[in-house]
């Protein structure tokens, strides 16, 4: 079984000074890390990568130097299963692209941030997660920081929103 970490809308400096002590126990021992963009700075990479390889792509509030280094999408492999990343499903592609993107590349699982809310659900048979926000949960009144989990095996996916 491989242990991947999720994580998106960090917002550093401006929500957080650093990512929460949490963040680095939940994912003590993560094979991968995504992050779902909104990093704003690249030093949380450098943090990220310190625990476990991380892929990440570019949110709406990244600074230049971060747009210019990370994707806005990224596709990758988990054992035989492929996991699609980006921003903001809403944002970056309308409906028909990302209902094409599913189905033309066969992805099970596809992680998006730009809520700020976690959330888990299913489109047909591709799981669809959002980590929300370990440093700015939005609504504050109505959830807590959070970052996910994905427990991957050649078998299954088991997905679990983390509330720290």
């Amino acid at each position: 079984m491989k242990l991947v970490g999720l994580i998106s809308d960090t917002h550093i400096p401006a929500r957080a000074k650093t990512l929460p002590s949490e963040v680095f126990k939940v994912f003590q021992d993560a094979y991968l890390i995504v992050h779902a963009g909104d990093l704003t700075r690249l030093s949380v990479l450098e943090e990220l990568e310190q625990m476990a390889s991380t892929i990440a792509v570019r949110g709406n509030m990244d600074s230049k130097g971060v747009r210019e280094k990370l994707p806005s999408m990224n596709i990758f492999d988990v054992y035989d299963w492929k996991i699609g990343v980006t921003h903001s499903l809403n944002f970056f592609f309308r409906r028909k692209r990302f209902n094409n993107i599913i189905e033309n590349q066969g992805v099970h699982v596809f992680v998006s941030g730009h809520t700020h809310r976690p959330s888990l659900k299913y489109k047909d048979e591709t799981l669809l997660i959002n980590p929300g926000s370990p440093t700015n949960p939005i609504p504050h009144f109505l959830t807590r920081p959070s970052v996910a989990l994905l427990k991957i095996s050649k078998k299954e996916i088991k997905p679990d929103i983390i509330r720290l």
